[in-house]
């Protein structure tokens, strides 16, 4: 859990506490305004009341600037950020002509395939030509084409499965199949922390929802000891199925996810196992099968294993892992199997490249050299940062590294001040975050090399400076070390 310091919450409290209050003033006058002028739509309720829009409207839109920047190139280690501006205070933002080249410091780029890649790109060329670029079907119509049985192959044999299925989009995997396994009568555990495409899954399906504390494992078996011992509500009946869904790396926090114990008590009471490993596939473990290699854990005790492609294979679209059985019924029953567009073929080619070039089959060792440097990157990013005094959420070997900002002041602050020195990052904020933690989240790649990172280390230690977000002291340097050595003698 994240300790907030006393004198930064007062603050960041103070800080919303001015803008809700300034926020209600101009709604309140607002209103007087739009009484006054002609209202062409009488009888009709208004599509957005005040207060369900209110974060948008008064404290969103002053930053606006700072999300969903437009880019002009392939998400590689430098990229190209249009230009934009804005002629009525951010409320609307017009684009220019104008490039700026910035380091990539936010794309989900782990292992840099989003970028023209010398085995990957001329495949995908190739399967463009020969299929085009949608099968525009289902796929229990038209849309199953070889290379989409060859990509189910393909992640089954690389997490060590007996069978996948694959989609054409990530949330989709996560929230159109736990309605199709859980329903009325079963009860799913989840993290505090998951993901929304988790949330809404888990809240589609009908079962009762409990939350355990982020990544403890004694809490969990808390609860899953005390809604077995009551069973289900009203009733008492015992649970028809109980299942506990957990991510291999939490995608806000960068941390990992403690697997062998929360497997250890899963197995005790007996409850099914759902990992989403959105972030940890293809980018940790020795050789990119994620947190139960990196973790020791045998895959045959995961029931359930969920991934994207998003991140680690420069593509798009997810999968489940599991029993053969367990992929057999998902066939017959998931709504995003039977009814939405199969994925891309070209897509589905470039999974099945990256996958040969992670293993080693495209004759080379960049599979492997990929895996060492985003190790290398991350761990060296991450520690000279919490050198600099930044507070770093996150584990060693997670490319995912949270910086914490917390005041909403130093959200746009410390976005623009990176942008304008040619870095280009991502801040969150609530609703993804609660209120008070506030962060910029930075992606590593192993496109970077090291003297990106050393860049990117430089500005954002200036740009620290300069917003005040080094909540600890700063180690001090081997030059600081050797002048006090001097100073001694």
């Amino acid at each position: 859990m994240i300790a907030i310091p006393y004198l930064t919450a007062l603050t960041t409290y103070f800080s919303y506490g001015l803008l809700f209050a300034f926020g209600q003033f101009r709604d309140f006058f607002r209103k007087i305004f739009d009484w006054c002028s002609a209202n062409n739509l009488q009888g009709y309720a208004p599509i957005c009341l005040g207060l369900e829009d209110f974060y948008i409207r008064r404290l969103y839109l002053r930053i606006q600037d700072c999300f969903g920047r437009p880019i002009a190139s392939a998400p590689d280690a430098w990229f190209d950020v249009v230009e934009r501006y804005s002629n009525d205070n951010n409320k609307t933002l017009k684009r220019t002509d104008k490039l700026s080249r910035c380091l990539n410091l936010g794309s989900y780029n782990y292992l840099g395939f989003a970028a023209a890649d010398e085995y990957c790109t001329p495949r995908v060329v190739d399967t463009l030509k020969k299929y085009s670029p949608s099968t525009c079907s289902t796929r229990v119509d038209g849309g199953t084409t070889a290379l989409h049985n060859e990509l189910e192959e393909c992640v089954a044999n690389f997490v060590r499965k007996p069978a996948a299925i694959v989609f054409g989009m990530g949330y989709v995997t996560n929230s159109a199949i736990l309605p199709v396994l859980m329903g009325k009568g079963s009860l799913i555990i989840s993290d505090s922390l998951n993901h929304n495409s988790i949330v809404n899954g888990a809240r589609g399906s009908g079962a009762t929802i409990r939350v355990f504390q982020h990544n403890i494992p004694s809490h969990l078996e808390e609860v899953l000891r005390e809604q077995i011992a009551e069973g289900q509500p009203r009733t008492h009946r015992p649970w028809k199925k109980i299942m506990v869904i957990v991510e291999g790396i939490y995608s806000m926090e960068g941390e990992l996810c403690k697997l062998p114990e929360i497997i250890a008590i899963c197995k005790k009471y007996k409850a099914y196992t759902y990992l989403d490993e959105a972030h940890s596939i293809g980018a940790v473990g020795k050789t990119g099968r994620g947190v139960c290699e990196l973790l020791g854990v045998d895959t045959a005790d995961v029931d359930i294993m969920m991934g994207t492609f998003t991140k680690s294979f420069g593509s798009c679209g997810g999968y489940i892992a599991g029993s053969k059985e367990l992929i057999q019924y998902l066939k017959y029953t998931c709504p995003a199997h039977l009814y939405a567009t199969s994925i891309s073929p070209p897509a589905a080619q470039q999974i099945i490249s990256s996958l040969k070039v992670i293993l080693g089959e495209d004759g080379s060792n960049r599979g492997a050299q990929k895996l060492a440097q985003i190790r290398e990157n991350s761990n060296f990013f991450r520690s000279e940062l919490q050198k600099m005094g930044f507070e770093v959420l996150g584990d060693n070997d997670s490319p995912v590294m949270p910086i914490m900002l917390y005041n909403p002041a130093k959200i746009p602050a410390f976005s623009r001040e990176c942008l304008k020195q040619n870095v280009a990052v991502v801040t969150v904020a609530f609703p993804a975050t609660p209120l008070l933690l506030a962060r910029a989240r930075i992606c590593i790649s192993a496109a970077h090399s090291r003297e990106d990172l050393v860049k990117a280390l430089q500005v954002i230690s200036r740009v620290g400076d300069l917003v005040g977000i080094k909540y600890f002291p700063a180690e001090p340097t081997k030059q600081q070390q050797g002048n006090k050595s001097v100073k001694y003698d």
